[in-house]
């Protein structure tokens, strides 16, 4: 197999202005690297604290993030987000972020938390700038951290994933909820479960993220629009005289045996980010290249699973393959599904969701998960295929994740072959991976509440498909006699009625999933 089966090239990334590639060499992607996927806020959390503790003065820490909570505990009392950020400014560790800058509170965003986050960390000496630099109706949305130790370079690492540094995120596989819980749905319950992903990355892929995070940093854009009132952005928020800053210089050291590529997405917009003068895409490159490489299993874990242009590539993969299984978990309701937010939220998924059933029929399977009596909200944003190819990132599978905010993703192959069979399920000589086979497998796992789960492509559907028929019969039994194990429901979302759809339709693509792509692109349909 060769790596370019798989990853994106540095010409098919199609954004020669980056200098992601160029830095290492011309190759879009580094080897040799060590992933290590932590699901569930809960580990990340844990994971970030630890390492955040250890740095030493000269250090440096870099991160973005869509939303931060001052308050919110990383691990434990004595462990907020705040805290440990300005403790680290204050004993001389190097702290740059970028958060955007949101919208007011009174939307239900983030402005004014991501604002005290923001002014607590630079009158501790950091420099937390809060970022505008977007589309219109757009967001970054890129979540990673960048630790980099002056005198230890070998213990350098990042992380990246779908984890915001905010409330009711840091629940754990028991899916209790975050105690610091976040208003969504009421029939999340009152601390709602979150299952999410991120991945803790050694090697020289680090140098990748912190170029992602330099090259946004180093942009001259201004940091807020000037046609947005003083009410919103204002601009003495931010440090003066913020520098430049250096590229970290590209490592051969060995970690692992995980290839990877570094994914972003970029829309086109005025002025142009220096960096992506025409817009990335390289995610939904990526995400394409791999479907049309699927043979026999695209497993899928999404906030949305939104828009026909993503559906597309994923109906006519099943058409091509007749061999090819889909297995998606979604959330059961939008985190905001009232009387105007829901319709374009379920619009968009129920269209989606029509597209491909009529591609792939009975191979085809959508679940949502419960815990405890409640649904559990999915954030995960992650992706297996054929359990050769994977990704963990901030994306979801809609066309606003594709083409209009910021996102970064990881896509990784385990050079390291699992032996154990089917040891080539695809059939194409590629060879079933250690990494993403084990990642499905402890997913499913926990999903079906059972401690063995077929490796097998089929045996494991019909073990899905069987877990969640067994539960939706109990419930619509009244609950009568033992629950049967596991968490899986097959997602049947509530239709919009059909005198909502003229009202919605443009509500859902302007709003919920617009479009970042430049003219020629959207008139080809392409990315």
């Amino acid at each position: 197999m060769e790596r370019s089966d798989w990853f994106l090239t540095a010409r098919e990334r199609g954004n020669s202005a980056t200098s992601i590639d160029r830095r290492h060499g011309g190759d879009a992607w580094t080897s040799n690297n060590l992933a290590t996927p932590l699901i569930h806020g809960h580990e990340y959390f844990a994971r970030l604290c630890d390492e955040l503790q250890r740095t030493r003065p000269g250090d440096r820490v870099y991160f973005t993030d869509w939303r931060g909570d001052p308050d919110e505990r990383l691990d434990g009392p004595g462990s907020e987000v705040v805290d440990i950020l300005v403790g680290l400014a204050e004993r001389g560790v190097a702290v740059k972020g970028l958060l955007w800058r949101s919208h007011p509170d009174v939307t239900r965003f983030s402005e004014e938390e991501n604002r005290t986050l923001a002014k607590a960390v630079n009158d501790a000496g950091g420099e937390l700038l809060l970022d505008e630099r977007v589309r219109r109706a757009g967001s970054h949305h890129q979540k990673l951290f960048v630790i980099l130790h002056a005198n230890a370079p070998e213990t350098d690492i990042a992380f990246v994933g779908g984890i915001d540094l905010c409330h009711g995120r840091n629940d754990d596989e028991h899916h209790r909820g975050d105690p610091q819980a976040i208003p969504i749905d009421k029939r999340y319950g009152p601390t709602p479960a979150w299952h999410d992903m991120q991945v803790e990355l050694r090697g020289a892929v680090v140098g990748d993220i912190a170029e992602t995070f330099i090259e946004r940093w180093n942009d001259p854009a201004p940091l807020h629009h000037s046609w947005v009132g003083p009410w919103h952005s204002r601009a003495d928020e931010n440090p003066k005289d913020v520098e430049s800053l250096e590229a970290v210089p590209h490592s051969d050291r060995s970690c692992g045996t995980h290839a990877i590529q570094v994914l972003r997405t970029y829309p086109v917009k005025r002025p142009r980010y220096p960096f992506a003068p025409l817009g990335e895409r390289s995610v939904a490159r990526a995400y394409v290249k791999a479907f049309r490489r699927a043979r026999r299993l695209i497993y899928i874990e999404d906030q949305y699973l939104w828009s026909t242009d993503i559906a597309r590539h994923l109906a006519d993969a099943m058409a091509e393959q007749p061999q090819l299984h889909v297995v998606v978990v979604v959330p059961r309701f939008p985190d905001e599904d009232g009387r105007w937010s829901g319709p374009p939220n379920r619009l968009g998924q129920l269209i989606a969701l029509r597209q491909l059933r009529e591609a792939g029929g009975s191979r085809l399977a959508v679940y949502d998960l419960e815990a405890g009596g409640f649904p559990v909200y999915v954030h995960a944003k992650i992706c297996i295929v054929d359990d050769v190819w994977m990704t963990i990132g901030s994306d979801n599978l809609n066309r606003r994740s594709w083409t209009h905010d910021s996102e970064l993703s990881c896509a990784v192959i385990d050079d390291t072959i699992d032996e154990r069979e089917p040891t080539d399920p695809a059939g194409l000589g590629d060879g079933a991976r250690v990494l993403p086979r084990e990642t499905r497998l402890r997913l499913w796992r926990e999903h079906l509440q059972c401690d063995e789960v077929p490796i097998d492509f089929g045996a494991g559907f019909e073990q899905l498909r069987s877990c969640a028929e067994d539960l939706d019969r109990w419930h619509d039994d009244g609950c009568t006699g033992p629950r049967p194990p596991g968490r899986l429901r097959v997602h049947d979302p509530s239709p919009v009625p059909l005198w909502q759809k003229p009202l919605m339709w443009p509500l859902y693509r302007l709003v919920n999933d617009p479009d970042g792509r430049p003219i020629r692109l959207r008139v080809r349909r392409a990315f």
